[in-house]
């Protein structure tokens, strides 16, 4: 006895349009988005703060020449996540 022919199942095709995909994207294109204009913010500070040294006090230029590299990391680590993200999923600030 041959269960197959006994069966009829209709083509199941799925559906990649999920309708809470599209919201998900935006979310993560706003957080992605925040975290990259953070770090640039905290790189062109830290930037700021080794290059003018009479303009900052001597605890945030210790602070910038500690966490540059640091903050330079996570920055192309960032830009990294966004370009791959731009290229998967069609990057989206949102705005």
């Amino acid at each position: 006895m041959d269960l197959i022919s006994l069966v009829s199942v209709p083509p199941i095709e799925p559906r990649w349009d999920a309708p809470w995909l599209a919201g998900l994207q935006v979310l993560v294109s706003y957080v992605l988005a925040t975290a990259i204009v953070l770090a640039l913010l905290a790189l062109i500070i830290a930037i700021a703060a080794l290059v003018f040294q009479g303009v900052f006090p001597s605890q945030v230029r210790d602070w910038a020449g500690k966490n540059i590299v640091i903050i330079f990391v996570a920055a192309a680590a960032l830009g990294a996540v966004g370009g791959l993200f731009a290229w998967f999923i069609n990057f989206d600030f949102g705005f």
